[in-house]
């Protein structure tokens, strides 16, 4: 079957091959996560990886201007319904619970040592993640275990994507005006004043944004807001009364709007360096702007029943736990505003205010996540104690 093979003296893989399997639902947060999952697996662990997506339109917009270039010990397969992979990877990763084919499964039970089955699971900081990170599933008909494994924010869980020097390299950025302007000149917007407080804002459709926009522009501080192409556009369009231009920015009031074009997920990062504050969505974008060290107000995947919003406060009561209470509370009412609705206002002044805080604060919770181990590091030793 080719299992384990043989290990290199640090401690990376050689040559194990890992099939990943990825169903793309919210336009780039699945796809956004298995793809940076694959490179780091890749370039860091010396796996040979195969990602199956469903829908190759996003990857696509990912690699940027790379256009259809693999990253190295990366190769991308379009998944199809009628498509059957063949079952000889020694890791299978199930992105997100996806279902993965009944044929592929059975070539799996059939081997005579089966793959090291994974399902990589959403994002959260609710408790009970801990009691099942890394739960074994038995499948129910075939000789086969699935195991869960969970991402989060304790070093009893799975951890979060961060590639080694991201840190690092995210300092040198800050440092290297050149590095800033080339960032500025891909996004196809001119560089924001040095005297305006920098936002981007990635989000859904957001019923709390007209508000927010107008008082921005309002006031007297002068504010820069880079509005990456997606959902968010048409609320900001709505309350602009005209659409939204690739390289045209809109001045109102105090408030500069500058459209930005999507852009690969390493500009992408360096977005999120260079602003102030960072409005973001999903999980992909969320665990990204943790490594900016700067303040981020998240709007969180609506689901059912308010689920969401469980999770929510999971994630806000591990990080404010450290703050004083007053800028505990007003971390709590920002992101519940922004997420549920209300006069969102007068929390954003409040918000303002304690700005200097949350930013000392942003950065420390950043460091304190850095030590702990990193999500593709976990899976990997996890998959090497398996294969052993």
């Amino acid at each position: 079957m080719g299992v384990a093979r043989s290990q290199c003296d640090n401690g990376r893989m050689s040559v194990w091959r890992w099939d990943i399997f990825c169903t793309v639902i919210d336009n780039y947060g699945d796809i956004g996560v298995c793809w940076r999952l694959a490179r780091q697996l890749a370039s860091e662990h010396g796996a040979d990886v195969r990602l199956w997506v469903d829908e190759l339109a996003s990857h696509r917009r990912l690699l940027g201007d790379n256009g259809d270039a693999p990253a190295a010990g990366v190769t991308v397969h379009h998944w199809r319904p009628d498509a059957s992979p063949d079952a000889s990877a020694d890791v299978v990763v199930a992105g997100f619970g996806c279902r993965l084919p009944e044929a592929y499964v059975a070539a799996m039970a059939a081997r005579s040592r089966p793959p090291v089955w994974i399902n990589l699971e959403y994002l959260s900081a609710e408790a009970w993640v801990e009691g099942c990170h890394l739960l074994p599933s038995p499948h129910p008909r075939l000789p086969l275990t699935e195991h869960f494994y969970y991402p989060g924010f304790t070093p009893k869980t799975g951890g979060l994507l961060r590639e080694t020097g991201l840190l690092a390299a995210r300092d040198a950025y800050r440092s290297d005006g050149a590095a800033q302007a080339a960032l500025w000149e891909s996004l196809g917007t001119a560089p924001p004043p040095p005297e305006a407080l920098r936002i981007s804002l990635f989000a859904y459709e957001n019923a709390a944004l007209p508000e927010l926009l107008q008082a921005w522009a309002d006031g007297e501080r002068e504010i820069w807001c880079g509005v990456p192409e997606g959902r968010v556009w048409k609320s900001v369009e709505a309350w602009l009364g005209a659409p939204l231009v690739l390289g045209r920015e809109v001045r109102r009031g105090s408030l500069t709007l500058a459209p930005l074009r999507f852009v690969d997920q390493p500009r992408y990062d360096q977005l999120l360096w260079s602003c102030d504050v960072n409005f973001v969505r999903g999980e992909d974008s969320f665990v990204r702007a943790q490594w900016a060290g700067r303040p981020l107000v998240w709007h969180i995947y609506p689901q059912d029943e308010a689920a969401h919003l469980v999770k929510l406060e999971a994630f806000l009561a591990r990080q404010v736990a450290s703050l004083a209470e007053r800028d505990a509370a007003v971390l709590r009412q920002m992101q519940h505003v922004w997420n549920t609705g209300g006069a969102i206002v007068p929390v954003w002044a409040d918000f303002m205010a304690a700005l200097p805080r949350l930013r000392e604060h942003a950065e420390a919770w950043c460091r304190d996540l850095s030590a702990q181990r990193d999500l593709a590091a976990g899976l990997a030793q996890f998959a090497k104690i398996k294969l052993q």
